[in-house]
């Protein structure tokens, strides 16, 4: 669910056509229960982000209310953090870089739109890196923001977290799956992570 955009009612036909007869709830509590605990023992194999960040954030509708989910890439295309905030302002911002930069060393630059939050808290967490406003300069970030048609903030975070996490498996920023190509990556890298106790 985290790797195509299915709904989990997707998901569980195309299992019963595989001879699996799953219910879609079952398959959510899966989502639910396993994305954190692939992502956190994947963590160790993960690749250092590049220096240079692309951030951006998006509507996504959680049960009827509008929120933002925030995200950040680097030059290479690893996803560096998402977070998901029922407002898009400068205290959301800065809890988005705090948390971005929990992970990851400082960027030399970084790509955002013009929103006004993002030059006080650049200025105030990241004073050396340069900030880049150009119109168009984040379009890769803007293009790639994935989950949508979920319930709750929780859900939103899991599921954006899971398919920033496989995004980046696929995109070969950890050392899983490595000695197969990008086609089998994904399904190698979650064999590896199976066998981690």
């Amino acid at each position: 669910y985290v790797r195509y955009s299915l709904s989990y009612r997707d998901v569980e036909e195309l299992l019963a056509e595989r001879g699996i007869e799953v219910d879609h709830t079952t398959l959510f509590r899966w989502v639910m229960r396993f994305t954190p605990l692939f992502t956190e023992a994947a963590r160790p194999a993960r690749h250092t982000p590049g220096d240079r960040w692309f951030v951006d954030e998006t509507y996504v509708k959680v049960l009827g209310r509008w929120r933002y989910l925030y995200r950040a890439d680097d030059q290479f295309g690893q996803v560096v953090d998402v977070l998901v905030s029922p407002t898009r302002d400068k205290k959301a911002a800065r809890r988005f870089f705090t948390g971005a930069l929990a992970g990851a060393t400082s960027p030399a630059e970084v790509t955002t739109d013009r929103a006004r939050a993002y030059p006080r808290v650049l200025d105030q967490l990241l004073p050396g890196s340069h900030h880049v406003t150009v119109p168009y300069a984040n379009n890769r970030v803007e293009a790639d923001h994935g989950p949508c048609g979920l319930k709750r903030d929780r859900s939103l975070r899991i599921v954006a977290a899971g398919h920033a996490f496989v995004q980046n498996l696929r995109r070969g920023h950890y050392e899983l799956g490595t000695e197969m190509g990008p086609r089998d990556r994904v399904a190698a890298a979650f064999t590896e992570l199976a066998l981690v106790n």
